[in-house]
């Protein structure tokens, strides 16, 4: 976690010399959160029910799409904007973006955004994408997709951009807000086993995901990423 806040601090900077090196490291560092997440879940599932919690659940699924890369899924919005398509493609689009906000108010400073149609790709069965995750199928496929969408209030992200009149792939999920959730949880878990925390990373942070920090995943604010021309990206939020 420590590394993601560090590649974010120092993203501006290297982003007005190497677009690319610096969207890549933040990238490669959300990914090195989820392997690291991946860790947690293979020492602690007998602590906690990894799979009966949406939050839980979608981070391993897409960790485990990620580190399997056997499609084109989950590139991140600046990787789109930015590496894959440029600008110039989307001069004067608009992107829908979504995220859940915090149960005390505080705002999520930084954010990782993927689309959301991945996530249907990838976990919908009645999708039937050539990218589906072939680690659960049939009902146990079905029950997991139910579970993320109805915990993460995912069909308010379609209602939305359906009434906007937003196409698909233009409506993006923050999964900041996800991790942070699901970290919440799984440290509390871990607190109440009475699970050590050692060492200066952890004693810092079991504090913040034990007592202070709480997601609210039954609601989402939206904003709209404008790109106007060649030139600025305004990000606008959306009155609910």
């Amino acid at each position: 976690m420590r590394i993601f806040v560090e590649a974010n601090i120092i993203f501006p900077g290297i982003f007005k010399v190497d677009r690319e090196e610096a969207i890549d490291n933040v990238d490669r560092t959300f990914e090195m959160k989820l392997e690291t997440f991946h860790t947690l879940y293979d020492v602690s599932k007998d602590i906690f029910p990894y799979f009966d919690h949406a939050d839980t659940s979608l981070l391993i699924a897409v960790r485990n799409a990620i580190h399997h890369r056997n499609h084109p899924l989950f590139r991140t919005l600046n990787h789109r904007l930015h590496i894959q398509d440029g600008v110039e493609r989307w001069a004067g689009a608009s992107f829908l973006l979504s995220s859940h906000p915090t149960l005390h108010g505080g705002e999520i400073l930084m954010s990782h955004y993927v689309g959301l149609d991945d996530l249907d790709a990838r976990l919908n069965p009645s999708a039937a994408s050539p990218h589906l995750d072939s680690f659960l199928t049939g009902r146990r496929a079905e029950k997991r997709f139910e579970l993320i969408n109805k915990e993460l209030s995912l069909q308010f992200i379609r209602t939305r951009a359906s009434q906007e009149r937003y196409p698909a792939g233009q409506v993006y999920l923050d999964l900041m807000p996800v991790f942070v959730s699901a970290v919440c949880k799984v440290f509390k878990a871990m607190k109440e086993a009475g699970i050590g925390f050692k060492g200066f990373d952890a004693s810092t942070y079991v504090g913040p995901f034990t007592s202070e920090l709480e997601v609210d995943l039954s609601h989402l604010n939206f904003k709209r990423l404008w790109l106007r021309g060649y030139g600025p990206l305004d990000l606008i939020p959306i009155p609910d």
